[in-house]
């Protein structure tokens, strides 16, 4: 009698699990695909949370005590905890509180605003310059000043918000023609060509009218500097409902980087996901246009770095961009007024000069387009 081989079960190797509601047929597999999850990453994430909030306190007071006069740390504390309107030094202390805050509040509106939109684009290049969305949002407040002749913040603010919509929602009709839909490259691609149709209207209004340019040009390079309470306040409770929205869709972008397939067999609406979002980086970017002008790279540069200690969770990614992004914008806007003294460089060319690098790297790099 030969040998008894023992032939092992065949074993079926189909994931199972409950299938989610709404799926649709032949999508058991749906219910079994792990969603993103950052748990290697959740301790150097929790590590990380001091050490940044550390670091946006350095850059804040160094805020304060950089320019072209210098300020002492201990004429800063003094300044700040016992005012002196006689003393030269404490005045200028108070003078940079404006504009630290103003970056502040760009910079965590414009980093945020950025992480989402390469979550819900699945598009590593995504940011609400290159998207088109900052172009929009700068046109219509162009037009607002050359055709209705506004001139304040509050004017500023409307027409920025209706902007950067009509720019998003632009961008993403275009990219959606064809077979394969809104594509992370067809979405760059519109973005950019929007950019530069919008960038052409609006020179074609500056150019004919010297009062709107007038009126325009130091708004358009993106700066932070000589803003005061009375242009600061009235932003305030805008960017703290769109960071409120967008910080509330982590999860939602989690199951949008799946692919839309997958999210929908989860359970998600994606049309009603991606509409949440997409409100909430409407009124971020308005917001922040509206306030600094058109700033680039920032919500850009931020996330990807974020990416490199916290991992793909967007739950982590959101609230680090908040806190990271207004150390670019602070540091940008510290090394532009100590580089050109007596004078100074605008903000949002030095984030451009820092941010310029990491998108052609991004453009490079085999895999960008494609995550």
């Amino acid at each position: 009698m030969g040998a008894e081989v023992s032939v092992p079960a065949r074993i079926d190797q189909r994931p199972r699990g409950p299938v989610p509601e709404g799926a649709s047929a032949g999508s058991e597999h749906l219910a079994a695909v792990p969603r993103p999850s950052a748990k290697p990453g959740n301790r150097r994430a929790l590590a990380g949370i001091p050490v940044v909030l550390a670091v946006l306190a350095v850059v804040c007071f160094a805020s304060l005590a950089f320019g072209a006069r210098p300020i002492s740390f201990e004429t800063l504390i003094a300044a700040l905890t016992d005012f002196d309107p006689a003393n030269g030094d404490h005045a200028v202390v108070h003078s940079r509180i404006p504009r630290t805050v103003a970056a502040l509040l760009v910079g965590a509106a414009l980093g945020v605003a950025g992480a989402a939109m390469q979550g819900v684009a699945r598009n590593p290049l995504a940011d609400p310059g290159i998207l088109g969305v900052n172009a929009g949002a700068a046109l219509a407040v162009v037009t607002g000043i050359y055709v209705f002749g506004i001139s304040n913040l509050t004017g500023y603010i409307w027409f920025a918000f209706v902007g950067a919509a009509v720019a998003a929602v632009v961008v993403y009709g275009i990219a959606s023609l064809g077979r394969e839909g809104a594509t992370p490259i067809k979405l760059a691609l519109a973005g950019a060509a929007l950019t530069a149709g919008l960038s052409s209207l609006m020179n074609a209004f500056l150019v004919s009218s010297q009062d709107t340019l007038d009126a325009f040009r130091f708004w358009q390079v993106g700066n932070v500097s000589g803003r005061g309470w009375d242009v600061i306040l009235p932003v305030v409770p805008f960017i703290a409902v769109g960071l409120l929205i967008t910080l509330l869709t982590g999860r939602i972008l989690n199951n949008l980087s799946l692919g839309d397939d997958v999210a929908r067999g989860l359970g998600q609406k994606v049309g009603l996901s991606r509409a949440i979002t997409a409100l909430g980086v409407v009124i971020l970017c308005g917001a922040a246009t509206a306030l600094a002008g058109p700033i680039a790279f920032v919500g850009l540069v931020i996330p990807h770095m974020v990416r490199a200690f916290t991992g793909p969770d967007y739950r982590w990614i959101l609230p680090f961009s908040l806190v990271l992004a207004p150390v670019l914008l602070l540091g940008a806007d510290i090394v532009g007024r100590l580089i050109a003294l007596p004078g100074e460089v605008q903000a949002g060319i030095m984030t451009a000069i820092i941010g310029a690098p990491v998108f052609i790297w991004l453009v490079r790099r085999r895999k960008a387009a494609g995550l």
